[in-house]
């Protein structure tokens, strides 16, 4: 158990909700720093019941939360909002994913400690960022998806754009506001003074484009959805094997192109000038997948991914939870760790990237709610325990 990751000794106060905000707080604390986070004295994050329960608590809430320091604040009343303008003065970094506008409504927005607290970095995430005309729009991740161009290219030509079963916008959007807090701290140190961290969720998703807007600048190309290949690099497409299941291949390198049609069993492929090279290769796509594909539907995907493998051809299945779980690489290279809830195992998925020297690491599971009020309220802010039941009673916390 790692206690000195690169951001030990920073203070961070999360105050957003489901997913955007709370991955980027789940990868500061995954990292050392101290996050504490804040949610609302009436059931908390809405996380917390999502999907999957144990007890009540939702397997997704003891991954997303670990390391975090529950603290129960009723952000709408102003004794809680003099709570959180204390913690936010004494900390490094804040995070909220609050429709723009809504913290100054309520006193705490970045502005408010530029005098108080110089060197705060304060991210917000949002659908649409926080200016321009879309930014009071309501903003959810797939909503954002669309919009970003991401969607457009998912799925079968013809067919409805399909997205993934994950809140990938999300996801993607909390990496971002993670990696813009790290720059913005490195930079607080240099200067001594913070900044606003501004992530969209539309923005975000936008950043995976790739060639899609230089294409249709340059070329006139709108880049269309192409199922399970990729447009333009070819071969690289997922067949389906004898056994009913499917491996991914991907060939498109010119010498890895020669190998692949040698151990399909068409050499002829692999010495056709027509297909020497990627252009060509595109050019004849249909003829190239018509082989691949009565290759694979003629053996089993084990013997198949074997005979790939030992000719160098990057090639791979397709998994599943319970495939990851049992697979060697995945524990060798520790991408599970066990916690333990009730007396319970339960594995939960290790925060990448891996760094040698000073690794992250699970030191908690995700807590329960309020778990950690007497520490943060009343050893952190200083608050007597007649102020804690006071406030207790009137609902504040």
């Amino acid at each position: 158990m790692n206690n000195n990751g690169p951001l030990t000794g920073y203070r961070v106060i999360e105050l957003g909700q489901l997913l955007a905000g709370p991955f980027a707080g789940c990868m500061l604390g995954y990292f050392g720093a101290e996050v504490i986070k804040i949610e609302p004295p009436d059931g908390g994050d809405p996380i917390r019941r999502w999907r999957e329960l144990q007890d009540g608590t939702s397997f997704w809430w003891y991954s997303l939360a670990r390391n975090k320091k529950s603290v129960t604040i009723d952000l709408k009343t102003k004794k809680g909002m003099a709570l959180v303008r204390e913690l936010i003065d004494g900390a490094d970094v804040v995070i909220e994913n609050f429709r723009p506008g809504v913290v100054e409504r309520w006193g705490i927005g970045p502005k408010q400690f530029e005098e108080s607290n110089p060197g705060l970095v304060y991210a917000r995430i949002s659908g649409y960022g926080q200016d321009g005309p879309y930014a009071n729009k309501a903003g959810f991740a797939s909503v954002c998806e669309g919009i970003s161009g991401f969607r457009y290219v998912n799925g079968h030509p013809g067919e409805v754009p399909v997205r993934p079963n994950l809140s990938i916008g999300d996801t993607i959007s909390g990496i971002h506001a993670a990696l813009g807090i790290s720059l913005a701290l490195l930079e607080q140190k240099r200067s001594g003074v913070g900044q606003v961290v501004d992530v969209a969720l539309y923005e975000s998703m936008f950043n995976l484009l790739e060639a899609v807007i230089p294409e249709f600048d340059g070329a006139g190309v709108v880049r269309q959805p192409s199922g399970s290949t990729v447009t333009g690099i070819v071969p690289t497409n997922t067949y389906r094997c004898r056994d009913g299941k499917y491996v991914v291949i991907g060939g498109n390198g010119d010498s890895i192109f020669q190998r692949l049609m040698i151990a399909a069993g068409h050499p002829e492929m692999a010495e056709d000038p027509r297909l020497a090279s990627n252009p060509g290769r595109v050019e004849h796509e249909g003829e190239i997948d018509q082989a691949l594909s009565t290759w694979c539907s003629q053996n089993d995907s084990t013997d198949l991914l074997r005979t790939l493998d030992s000719s160098k051809v990057p090639a791979g299945p397709i998994y599943d939870a319970e495939d990851m779980i049992n697979d060697a690489h995945f524990n060798a290279r520790g991408l599970f760790e066990c916690v333990e809830i009730n007396g319970k195992p339960l594995k939960i998925p290790a925060i990448l990237p891996k760094l040698n020297k000073t690794p992250g690491s699970t030191r908690w599971p995700g807590p329960e709610l309020g778990s950690h009020n007497q520490e943060v309220l009343g050893e952190l802010l200083g608050l007597s325990s007649d102020e804690m039941d006071s406030l207790s009673e009137d609902g504040v916390i």
